[in-house]
């Protein structure tokens, strides 16, 4: 696990209301609110420091107290932020949303306007660092303009995550570069054009990325586990969730995990046995990021998927 790797992506201070009957519309609704942490680059870059790796996050932070307390609890966990961008005037990352009395989302406002800052003449501007480290993650919270730059100049691996339906498209151009990429069934059939309905279909789509010039994809299909490809073999393993407390990170735990088994040089299943594992310990705890992730639980984790 020598070396660093930079994670280049968004992080939210995420507002959450939850009411305790069903909404009444243009009313004050009695209920819950809470705060925390977000943001996919974010929840990626605490995955991997609980798993050990010596994390750089390169995202940008307002002048507002979300800005410091958010810097406050990734500087407490060793995560690096001297490469991001601190702008005074701007405000810091922010996503509310209503649920209903079911817990599923209602409404939600995002203000990710900070990250019109993040253009290809500031990373030209930390290059040289990026190009020092052993691997950079990027998150499709980037504009199509910043990521297709990275694509062009990082000489370092590059991994992807493609943080939802709407930004999945910005890493069409990225693909070719990517040594392995982690999209959800709906972001694989985006970028793929093949309508996943089967493990047949699956494979198909798959294969379509991997003809871009990516080098192995993880396609997580839910509670249906995991689908794994290179140009050499495919494999699809089961889930390893006995039970579902919070699956909202799950999907960033697994994209940690699989940079983590690059690092340590595991090969493809072993790969996907690894998201899988670290997407199970996600999903047990209320919060998007486990504290109880770590390399240890992980590896016992990969060893409930063997057979």
């Amino acid at each position: 696990m020598d070396g660093e790797i930079a994670v280049i992506g968004s992080a939210n201070m995420d507002i959450g209301g939850y009411p305790a009957a069903p909404l009444t519309a243009g009313d004050s609704n009695p209920g819950r609110v809470r705060m925390c942490l977000g943001g996919v680059g974010c929840n990626i870059a605490r995955n991997l420091a609980l798993l050990g790796a010596k994390v750089r996050f390169v995202t940008a932070l307002g002048g507002d107290l979300y800005a410091r307390g958010i810097a406050e609890t990734l500087q407490g966990m060793g995560i690096d932020l001297s490469l991001s961008l601190r702008l005074p005037e701007e405000h810091t990352s922010t996503y509310l949303f209503i649920a209903d009395e079911k817990g599923d989302m209602a409404l939600a406002v995002n203000d990710m306007a900070i990250y019109r800052h993040q253009t290809p003449e500031y990373f030209a501007r930390v290059l040289p660092d990026l190009n020092r480290c052993r691997a950079v993650l990027l998150d499709a919270n980037l504009s199509t303009e910043a990521l297709s730059f990275l694509a062009e100049n990082v000489r370092a691996p590059l991994f992807a995550d493609a943080v939802s339906a709407a930004k999945a498209p910005r890493l069409r151009g990225v693909l070719p570069r990517l040594t392995a990429f982690k999209p959800n069934r709906m972001e694989a059939e985006l970028l793929s054009g093949v309508r996943i309905e089967d493990a047949q279909s699956a494979v198909r789509a798959a294969r379509a990325l991997l003809d871009t010039g990516l080098e192995r994809v993880f396609i997580t299909l839910g509670p249906g586990g995991a689908l794994a490809a290179d140009r050499a073999q495919v494999c699809r393993l089961p889930s390893l969730l006995p039970h579902l407390t919070n699956a909202t990170g799950a999907g960033d735990a697994f994209t940690a995990a699989m940079v983590w088994a690059w690092l340590r040089g595991l090969g493809l299943r072993e790969s996907c046995l690894a998201g899988n594992a670290a997407a199970a310990i996600a999903a047990q705890s209320e919060e998007t990021v486990n504290p109880a992730m770590s390399a240890k639980a992980l590896q016992e984790k990969m060893m409930e998927g063997q057979p």
